[in-house]
């Protein structure tokens, strides 16, 4: 169970980085678009920079559950190198459980937040619902739960072994 549960994380982290990078692409792409008409061509396309900040609350929200799983987000180094084997566990379990809360919270409202989102349209866009830009909440958060109970099963502490 454990390790079909591990096999599942892997895969949705892995998708959820590479729609991130995606993302992040794309905010390029439309921001030397936007240059180019507004500097160049003195007539700036006014769908950029709304296409721009959607790609990149997507890219944040679909990058968070990568921090997650390698154990970077919620970070507690000082005690963590202070106490011993049970006490990491513990440790681990609370910052666990934390995020999880946190997750759980975002979920909850990012799915409001969209459903009421439905009847917004985006400026720019119009014709476009703001659910589409809200829905990156629980989306995110959901994804983010499952690399939170990813890293707790198999814990990385990435950034503990890559400090100096």
């Amino acid at each position: 169970m454990k390790q079909q549960f591990l096999r599942l994380e892997r895969w949705t982290t892995s998708v959820s980085m590479a729609v991130a990078c995606l993302m992040l692409a794309l905010a390029s792409c439309f921001a030397i678009h936007q240059i180019v008409t507004r500097f160049i061509l003195e007539s700036p396309a006014e769908w950029t920079e709304v296409l721009i900040r959607f790609s990149l609350i997507w890219m944040v929200f679909l990058g968070i559950p990568t921090a997650f799983r390698q154990g970077a987000m919620v970070s507690v180094d000082l005690l963590y190198r202070m106490s011993g084997g049970r006490m990491r566990r513990v440790l681990d379990t609370v910052v666990a459980v934390a995020a999880l809360m946190l997750s759980g919270v975002i979920l909850w409202w990012g799915w409001d937040y969209a459903q009421r989102g439905r009847v917004q349209s985006m400026i720019g866009l119009e014709g476009v619902s703001m659910f589409w830009a809200y829905l990156a909440l629980p989306v995110g958060a959901v994804f983010s739960i499952i690399g939170i109970v990813g890293n707790w099963l198999d814990p990385q502490r990435l950034e503990l072994e890559n400090a100096q």
